[in-house]
């Protein structure tokens, strides 16, 4: 079973991914910051990673960026997940290392074909490598 890092610092909306991705049969384990998300993943190293930007402790471009320059955490795919949908946002994420970007409030449809798509791409990699 996939390990998801959901990186969110509002509840609610935790509680809503969290649930769409569990349903899935995902395990999400939830972290309020992105602090908290790179030393989780660096010391667990999970499959895929789904970080908010805004976040009263810090940001999730910082955050992704420190995930992409190190050697543990840098092939773990990393998802955006905001309610900023401007293309420089977009284009921002993509410059720090994130794989996709999905704008709030997304429907569980969306979530999970894009989760998907990339932990069967990072599958198809590692059999490629191994």
């Amino acid at each position: 079973m996939n390990r998801i890092l959901l990186v969110e610092d509002s509840p609610t909306q935790a509680y809503t991914t969290t649930k769409m991705l569990e349903k899935n049969g995902y395990t999400v384990i939830h972290v309020n910051n992105g602090q908290d998300a790179v030393n989780y993943a660096m010391q667990q190293v999970p499959d895929l990673v789904i970080m908010d930007i805004v976040m009263a402790d810090g940001n999730g471009f910082e955050a992704t960026r420190k995930l992409a320059r190190n050697e543990t955490t840098r092939n773990i795919p990393v998802v955006m997940l905001s309610s900023k949908d401007q293309a420089t946002d977009r284009l921002w994420a993509k410059r720090q290392g994130a794989k996709d970007y999905l704008v709030k409030p997304v429907n569980e449809q969306d979530l999970v074909r894009t989760v998907t798509g990339l932990l069967n791409s990072a599958d198809t990699a590692e059999d490629m490598i191994g």
